[in-house]
């Protein structure tokens, strides 16, 4: 990682045994396959969105296994791709909800560069594999990551879409921080509750409710 304010709170993870045992797993696939994202976009998310600048984390499950989507923030793609189904939906929800016109591409670094952590729960995937670097070790780190938010005094908004981030409500105390939850925007599930949630004009609510500046959700 390189040299953020992440780095003071999240350095002890670097010396347990999993880490090590994960870089090497990482590193051999890395040899063998096609992995994702490359290796200078693994943290991205937490080099763009310091701690101290995190008012919102939207968490994904792991990058994009596709050719040129994945590129550290999660359910966001650069400029020139296409923008994937799941991401599609979120703009619709986006439209719905603060009535935004749909963005006509799918970079979300502008919602990272104003305190939107955007955190997958896996890290890296190869490609063409969903899943396929689950239960490697990266959850043990990215549930250090959400145990720092946590730990911090004002307020975070904790977005959780889908059954698989929602399982991290746990390591939220609701009487500081706030958890927005639905189904996935993936389009196997977005009409199951993601549809109608609107989770950008709930998130701003509950900052402004205790003085902290709203997002800009406009892409």
């Amino acid at each position: 990682m390189a040299t953020t304010d992440w780095n003071p709170v999240l350095r002890g993870e670097l010396a347990k045994p999993y880490w090590k045992q994960l870089q090497q797993f990482v590193a051999e696939q890395r040899r063998q396959y096609r992995v994702y994202p490359p290796d200078e976009e693994v943290f991205a998310a937490l080099h763009l969105t310091p701690l101290a600048a995190t008012r919102v984390v939207i968490l994904g499950q792991d990058p994009y296994h596709g050719p040129q989507q994945a590129h550290g923030l999660c359910f966001s793609v650069r400029p020139g791709v296409a923008v994937p189904p799941s991401l599609a939906n979120i703009h619709k929800e986006l439209h719905t909800d603060l009535g935004l016109p749909i963005p006509t591409h799918g970079n979300l670094e502008a919602w990272a560069r104003q305190g939107v952590l955007l955190l997958n729960t896996t890290l890296t995937v190869r490609a063409g594999q969903a899943g396929s670097h689950h239960g490697k070790g990266w959850e043990l780190f990215t549930d250090e990551v959400l145990k720092v938010l946590n730990d911090k005094h004002e307020r975070v908004v904790f977005v959780l879409w889908g059954s698989n981030a929602r399982r991290k409500k746990s390591l939220v105390d609701l009487d500081r921080h706030v958890v927005i939850e639905s189904a996935h925007p993936s389009p196997l599930s977005a009409h199951n509750g993601f549809f109608g949630s609107r989770p950008f004009s709930r998130a701003n609510a509950a900052l402004s409710a205790v003085g902290l500046d709203p997002i800009d959700w406009s892409l």
